[in-house]
């Protein structure tokens, strides 16, 4: 499989999600997995599995498009309406594309392992973000 192919503007929260506020770091667009970039301010940044240990450690999925500099919500817990199509049950994870979701199968040797979430329905995400700091065998 590959990664998920994510609508930006069909990227929604869905109920009451956690958020939270920041700068972005990079250009970012909706459906995109962040991490906090600790040498650059804290700033949001595109995510991506074959980084660092802190380059795979998501900590939430951008709901809107922002370039470097201006202001970032994402969505760190809750249910998100992904803007894609996805296995119904499928646990999905941190791509070694910046900023991009797939089956956490395709996650390849060397990778950071990041949980991003469960698909409660074909598509949604509840998102159960958990980096794991270790490498993929």
């Amino acid at each position: 499989m590959a990664d998920i192919s994510i609508t930006p503007a069909n990227v929604l929260s869905v109920g009451s999600p956690g958020v939270r506020d920041g700068t972005a770091g990079a250009t970012v667009t909706a459906g995109q997995a962040v991490y906090q970039d600790a040498a650059d301010a804290n700033k949001f940044k595109l995510a991506f599995s074959a980084g660092t240990a802190e380059q795979a450690a998501v900590i939430g999925i951008a709901q809107h498009a922002s370039l470097a500099g201006q202001p970032l919500r994402i969505q760190t817990s809750g249910i998100i309406a992904i803007g894609a199509t996805v296995v119904l049950g499928g646990v999905y994870a941190l791509s070694d594309t910046p900023g991009a979701i797939c089956p956490i199968a395709d996650v390849g040797t060397s990778e950071y392992t990041t949980l991003i979430g469960i698909a409660p329905t074909t598509l949604q995400l509840t998102l159960g973000i958990v980096p794991s700091g270790v490498e993929h065998a």
